[in-house]
């Protein structure tokens, strides 16, 4: 199976997209279910590996960077439009 992300830490609720990702495709990475993408995701952004509610943390690196401004879903693209830094 092709794995089009990474997950970098295993308590992330992100991954990273290594190719653009199109609405519809499997999200597919190590160690990880495969989901629906339910928007496009650009190459190199951040895809949410589970539902993320409003004010929860966005964890990369095993850590927090951000926290989602609104609901996020799964296999949604994570960005600026979506969180708070």
């Amino acid at each position: 199976m092709n794995r089009n992300v990474i997950r970098i830490h295993p308590q992330d609720n992100v991954a990273v997209a290594v190719v653009p990702i199109a609405r519809g495709e499997s999200v597919t990475g190590t160690d990880m279910e495969v989901l629906p993408a339910v928007t496009d995701i650009p190459r190199h952004h951040k895809v949410a590996l589970a539902d993320i509610a409003p004010d929860a943390p966005i964890v990369k690196y095993g850590e927090a960077i951000a926290r989602a401004m609104t609901a996020i879903r799964a296999g949604e693209w994570v960005h600026t439009h979506n969180i708070i830094p």
